[in-house]
């Protein structure tokens, strides 16, 4: 019986969810200064992350750094680290079509 009433209270749920969002109107469009804005906080996240990115990149070179003295300090012998060049970005794959025939 609970997982009778359980059912019908998600169906409620999701019921009443689907019509309060069918009724919702659309987004007016943005304004140039509300673009203005967006664009601002785009470029600061997007600043935000490539700082983030580098902080983790130090603090990654930190931990090998000390982990490879440690083991030295130790006198374990460890692999030199495997290093990879960054990744450059990809180009669009390119269609490449069939020549026509030559007649």
């Amino acid at each position: 019986m609970k997982t009778i009433r359980a059912v019908f209270g998600a169906a409620f749920v999701v019921a009443t969810f689907g019509l309060a969002v069918a009724k919702l109107p659309p987004a007016p469009p943005m304004t140039d200064a509300q673009k203005a804005v967006a664009e601002e906080a785009k470029a600061k996240a997007a600043a935000a992350a490539e700082l983030a990115k580098q902080q983790q990149a130090k603090a990654e070179d930190r931990v090998v750094a000390r982990y490879f003295a440690d083991m030295k300090a130790q006198g374990k012998m460890v692999a030199a680290p495997q290093t990879t060049a960054p990744a450059a970005p990809q180009a669009p794959a390119a269609k490449t079509a069939m020549p026509a025939p030559a007649k």
